[in-house]
């Protein structure tokens, strides 16, 4: 068994609870789909986590804006950009950092954009662009009844399934263009050999589908679950309220899951 997670985004409350929660489970191998950082108040501790427990871990787009600065100047509404520079300043060397710094800041720098297994593709945004396309479920709409170009294209574009995050919005979009939420799954989803699937595994540190608690998935063999994660999200909250860098609106979209 595995698990995969995603988009942490700097919460360490969220993110060791779900740690907790993978290890309960028995499972030593996990993978992250990327977004170590960007909105939250850990970058720091969170992205020397990350690294210390999982197998493999993507690219991001807030990874990415962190990393490089004209990146992070585009796409980014201010109060994302704001916390991006405060990571930035917060993670990135200089000529006399320790050696821990510099390697933290290298392991960010390296982080590929998507990774392959066979006929499984891993991004964090879309196959058609790994880092910065959203998936979401409205692009499953289409007033005729038909897979919209968009969802069709992402399908052309992979052999069976692909593993994505970024939208916040777990879900599964089978090879019908038709956008499935965990709970109408029942949590589990099965991996049926010829039929393509976008796997959304939703968020760990800022969950946007209208439950608080974090999610990701695990698989053994072809079976999916998805699991959702109590954590201290009013702690989170309090830290980025004692953030100036960060605006509070950040925190409080945390008890909404919003």
């Amino acid at each position: 068994m595995r698990a995969i997670i995603s988009d942490i985004h700097a919460n360490l409350e969220a993110l060791e609870a779900v740690l907790a929660d993978i290890t309960s489970k028995g499972i030593t191998q996990i993978q992250c789909l990327g977004d170590v950082v960007g909105y939250g108040p850990n970058p720091v501790e969170c992205a020397d986590r990350t690294r210390e427990v999982v197998e493999w871990c993507l690219l991001g787009n807030h990874d990415e804006a962190v990393v490089d600065e004209v990146v992070g100047g585009i796409g980014f509404n201010p109060l994302a950009r704001q916390v991006i520079d405060w990571h930035r300043k917060e993670l990135k060397p200089g000529w006399l950092s320790n050696k821990l710094r510099k390697e933290r800041w290298e392991w960010l720098r390296s982080l590929p954009r998507m990774k392959k297994d066979g006929n499984v593709m891993y991004v964090h945004g879309s196959p058609r662009d790994p880092t910065m396309e959203y998936v979401l479920r409205t692009d499953c709409e289409d007033l005729m009844g038909q897979i919209p170009d968009k969802i069709r294209e992402c399908l052309e574009k992979i052999d069976w399934v692909c593993f994505n995050g970024h939208t916040h919005d777990p879900g599964v979009i089978t090879d019908d263009g038709r956008f499935q939420t965990p709970a109408e799954l029942n949590m589990e989803y099965r991996l049926e050999e010829g039929r393509k699937a976008l796997i959304n595994v939703g968020s760990v540190g800022q969950p946007r589908d209208g439950d608080r608690r974090s999610c990701y998935v695990t698989i053994e063999g072809n079976e999916l679950r998805y699991h959702r994660v109590e954590y201290e999200w009013e702690k989170t909250a309090e830290k980025i309220r004692r953030n100036s860098a960060i605006d509070p609106r950040m925190g409080e979209r945390l008890g909404l899951g919003r």
